[in-house]
């Protein structure tokens, strides 16, 4: 994992029902190794996303703007690690992610985290609050020859102050490449006809507790999704 942290990379997402992760599973597994933590798999992860009052962060990602961040906490839940982590993406499409680790998760950006926002982006911690708590598990497969990292996402759950809203029947797979290169996921994505398709797991989150936030350039890709969750087996 040290050798593919891939802080500054590009990214490819899949979007599929969970009924058919097995299969998937099942060819790509002398391709990858599997992540465990303290024995466990899949991993336990809790992120909470700040945005503005108006939810400008989301409201950029909407619009199609590239320079655009993502801010946000994150717990490593097995192993107990916590980060505070901003994620930029580029007018080259390639995502950026800057951290600094953090005692625990906090509703306010202070101390270490508040001199990373600072200096990483224009932003103020004055302006960011608590808008979007998601949780979900995490299998992580390394490229056996090296280059890449897959994660596949499941049990997806959302909260805010509101409410809440699951996807249990999908799956959110990303590659996750420092520069071009062969993947044998990608490649078995195309053989089953999955096309890609840049989902954000923050910006489901807001389109589907959010009623007042603007989403009409989500309302395709939360069609699919919901198409995908009443399927039948």
């Amino acid at each position: 994992m040290d050798n593919v942290r891939l802080m500054d990379r590009t990214d490819t997402k899949f979007v599929f029902r969970s009924d058919c992760l097995p299969m998937l599973l099942n060819e790509i597994k002398d391709a990858y190794r599997v992540l465990e933590v303290n024995g466990v798999i899949p991993n336990r992860y809790e992120t909470l996303y700040f945005d503005s009052d108006d939810y400008n962060l989301y409201l950029q990602h909407h619009n199609g703007k590239l320079n655009r961040y993502k801010v946000r906490y994150r717990q490593y839940v097995e192993s107990n690690i916590n980060f505070f982590e901003i994620k930029f993406k580029s007018n080259k499409s390639r995502t950026i992610k800057d951290r600094v680790k953090r005692k625990r998760i906090h509703e306010d950006i202070e101390g270490k985290a508040e001199v990373l926002l600072t200096e990483k982006t224009t932003l103020s911690p004055s302006e960011l609050k608590p808008q979007l708590w998601v949780y979900y598990n995490r299998i992580t497969f390394v490229n056996n020859k090296g280059g890449e990292r897959l994660t596949i996402d499941i049990d997806l759950q959302f909260k805010d102050e509101n409410g809440s809203a699951e996807y249990p029947e999908i799956v959110i797979a990303e590659v996750k490449r420092g520069k071009s290169s062969y993947s044998p996921f990608i490649s078995l994505m195309r053989k089953n006809h999955i096309s890609s398709d840049s989902i954000s797991k923050y910006c489901l989150g807001i389109i589907s507790l959010k009623p007042g936030v603007k989403k009409n350039r989500f309302k395709m890709k939360l069609r699919t999704i919901n198409k995908l969750c009443h399927e039948k087996n």
